[in-house]
């Protein structure tokens, strides 16, 4: 549902009210679940610390409660968690929190980092289509949209965060599971936001966003990839994922600084993804290393 505000932007009290109303679980229930869309159980909690934990506890428990395509939404997430166990919170209503449950049989582990960037490409799409803004993404979690009006910020530019990704695995009896967390910014202000690097669809869209209509294309975005991913056993370039990371990658062409586990730090030109989505980077000796997760700054975002 899209409403043109007058005079374009209008973050302001009105855009905050229309957005902070509770999802209708119903109607999510009727437009998501299987037969007519990709889901196979829906549940929405008024509150909790994170929908990742959840449903990861829930998975070791009861995995048989839990089976693939389920999702868990949080109108009110307290304690989001990000890589490298950065916390985050949101006011209640203000975002888009949710986890998905993702069991894909028949499709090889080393498959498995596509993930991240299948749910970011999807993130990206979604807010395409429904925001109507240019989102793209900074691998390997990371939805980002250009504001050249806002001030240069280093390792960000002129873009700034809009929405995060996290991929959980989870060893069950019947195979191993990833729990997928998305957090999208729909009605911050801009104070309400936890570092300069974050903004919201309020400021960033020049329509007003209703949380239930970006959490439809949101799921659709995903569960449309994630079955033409497992028919091809987790080929991307087959299922054409590769194709379309690479179009929407603001990382790839870009000098970066990687952080990566263990204390190294590279520094280099992104060039290219690898087959398993790992990030190719030529280092100024020349010499092409494969990141395979690390914390990367753009050091020319734009």
């Amino acid at each position: 549902m899209l409403e043109t505000p007058p005079g374009g932007i209008d973050p302001g009290p009105a855009w905050t009210a229309l957005d902070r109303r509770p999802l209708d679980r119903d109607a999510l229930c009727a437009a998501l679940l299987l037969p007519v869309g990709p889901l196979s159980r829906l549940g929405i909690v008024a509150a909790t610390g994170s929908t990742n934990a959840d449903l990861a506890a829930a998975l070791s428990a009861h995995p048989e409660n839990w089976p693939d395509c389920s999702v868990l939404i949080a109108e009110h997430q307290q304690a989001g968690r990000g890589r490298s166990g950065r916390s985050w919170a949101t006011p209640a209503g203000a975002a888009v929190t949710l986890s998905v449950v993702l069991r894909p049989a028949g499709v090889p582990q080393e498959a498995f980092g596509w993930l991240p960037l299948l749910a970011g490409v999807a993130t990206a799409a979604a807010i395409r289509e429904v925001a109507q803004v240019p989102a793209v993404v900074k691998w390997p979690n990371d939805v980002l949209v250009a504001q050249p009006e806002l001030e240069e910020l280093a390792g960000w530019g002129h873009r700034r965060k809009i929405a995060g990704i996290l991929a959980e695995a989870v060893a069950t009896p019947s195979g191993p599971a990833v729990v997928l967390g998305i957090g999208v910014n729909v009605s911050q202000t801009p104070s309400e936001l936890p570092v300069e690097s974050a903004i919201s669809l309020a400021t960033a869209a020049s329509v007003r966003v209703s949380r239930e209509a970006l959490v439809r294309a949101l799921l659709r975005a995903v569960g449309e990839r994630y079955r033409r991913w497992c028919e091809v056993r987790g080929d991307a370039a087959a299922c054409g994922l590769a194709a379309e990371t690479s179009a929407l990658c603001a990382t790839l062409g870009e000098r970066v600084t990687v952080d990566r586990p263990g204390g190294e730090v590279l520094t280099g030109l992104a060039e290219a993804l690898s087959g398993s989505g790992a990030l190719i980077i030529v280092d100024d000796a020349g010499v092409r290393h494969e990141v395979l997760a690390g914390d990367v700054r753009h050091i020319r975002a734009d």
